[in-house]
């Protein structure tokens, strides 16, 4: 029977539709955390906004660790979620849960012991790595609270309960803005903090935002019903698949921080006007991964159950009907980013050398957008949460240390323009999509990683 190119299946778009939306406004309301900082600290001038840029590096690259031990929990707890083996998913976010945090402590003391020292290299502006250090010995106390609070969310997302994210975001949202409000300018009979002030909120907000997360988990959350016990389950042989399966998407989130701190390093020793208008590109390029990545995830979540319960031929269908969405979305993204350029610098108090450099940015950006929505969703929601754990750590890999750290750390010493160089970061985006067309389609990518025996025993 020929498979359809754009699936008739209506289960398909109602769950894609159900997931996505939780979890794109939890996107949402996580940029607007972040927008809402970026905005308030704006009006503290360039060296304030480049301090905070900086300092959240070591944010982004807990993130991209924790995205990976999240992805690889995700994928395989989804899959045993296909065949209803809810004491093996258990198993498997208590170990992912444990892993994050242990990282996220070793961050936190390394910051603590040597802000300066790790911030310097990034930057080299003294006045940049004053307010970095100043900022991040701060946050960096929230790491811990961070991992906890964000795998728990994933380990509900993984039984298809992708509400919990968005409540608990949107709770995050408030508590931030409001502290933020009230303690970098000095409102209600604070004094004005600053940068400080705005670390200060996000510690108090990731506090609470971890203690609401667990108390659902263990009071109120009806599907996995996990008790404080249950935080030291393991099991020898999903620990040894959660290794194997789990280190290709971990590493392949390390070769993406890699990725980052070129990225950071490379701008950051550029003009300072730069580096701004990297920060404001940023979080443009963030609030438009909000709605595709959230499309992601879910696809992941329905590729993941419906691999586990081996429906083979019916997942060929829905990744054919995916590639037609994601690259719909990517061309829609590259439209809206012409529209909204104007509008989104007009938020900022930024100095002319700065807005010159985000309106050159902001146009490579919408070419190069189109390929990172398409290839890295469809990579991401079809062939990683698929199985095929190792394919897009390998693919990036490659792109990353033979293509955008050489070309870029070129162009930076030969004195190449500014657009240049952030071309050469990007460029990665759009070359990828060759590779991950082929790789989609020859449909290699779909394999089980249950072991039925488990749920068996979990039964008896």
């Amino acid at each position: 029977m020929k498979r359809k190119i754009i699936t008739r299946d209506q289960e398909f778009y109602r769950n894609l539709i159900a997931l996505a939306i939780p979890i794109a406004i939890q996107g949402i309301i996580s940029f607007s955390v972040n927008f809402a900082d970026n905005i308030m600290i704006g009006r503290l001038g360039d060296i304030a906004v480049s301090g905070v840029y900086m300092g959240n590096q070591f944010q982004t690259i807990l993130m991209l660790f924790t995205g990976g031990v999240d992805s690889a929990m995700l994928i395989i707890a989804a899959q045993y979620w296909g065949i209803k083996d809810t004491l093996s998913v258990k198993k498997i976010a208590a170990m992912g849960i444990r892993m994050s945090v242990i990282v996220g402590l070793v961050l936190t003391v390394l910051i603590e012991l040597l802000p300066r020292q790790f911030i310097s290299l990034f930057t080299d502006d003294a006045e940049v790595i004053e307010a970095a250090a100043e900022y991040v010995r701060i946050v960096a106390l929230s790491y811990i609270f961070f991992c906890a609070s964000q795998l728990m969310v994933s380990a509900q997302r993984s039984v298809e309960n992708a509400k919990l994210g968005m409540y608990i975001s949107l709770m995050a949202l408030l508590t931030n803005v409001g502290l933020n409000y009230v303690l970098i300018f000095g409102k209600l009979g604070f004094p004005a903090l600053g940068i400080k002030g705005a670390a200060i909120a996000t510690l108090i907000a990731r506090i609470i935002e971890c203690a609401v997360v667990y108390f659902y988990a263990f009071r109120v959350d009806k599907k996995l019903r996990m008790k404080p016990s249950d935080m030291l389950l393991s099991e020898p042989t999903l620990r040894k698949d959660f290794i194997k399966n789990g280190t290709p998407v971990v590493m392949g989130q390390l070769v993406w921080a890699a990725n980052m701190l070129t990225y950071s390093g490379v701008m950051g020793h550029m003009a300072a006007s730069a580096v701004t208008a990297a920060s404001i590109v940023g979080q443009m390029e963030n609030l438009l991964r909000v709605f595709a990545f959230g499309l992601s995830a879910a696809l992941g979540i329905i590729t993941s159950k419906t691999v586990g319960s081996g429906q083979f031929e019916k997942m060929k269908e829905y990744a054919t009907t995916a590639e037609i969405i994601f690259l719909g979305v990517g061309l829609v993204s590259a439209v809206l980013i012409q529209l909204l350029k104007h509008p989104f610098i007009s938020l900022y108090d930024v100095s002319s050398d700065a807005v010159n450099y985000y309106m050159t940015f902001m146009n490579i950006l919408t070419f190069t957008y189109i390929g990172t929505c398409w290839q890295a969703t469809c990579l991401g929601g079809l062939v990683k949460s698929g199985g095929d754990t190792s394919f897009v750590f390998k693919n990036d890999t490659i792109f990353v240390f033979l293509v955008v750290i050489p070309s870029s750390i070129i162009a930076l010493v030969s004195g190449a323009p500014a657009w240049v160089v952030f071309l050469c970061l990007k460029c990665d985006q759009l070359l990828k999509c060759i590779v991950a067309y082929f790789k989609i389609n020859s449909f290699n990518w779909m394999k089980k990683l249950t072991r039925e025996d488990l749920g068996k025993e979990a039964e008896a």
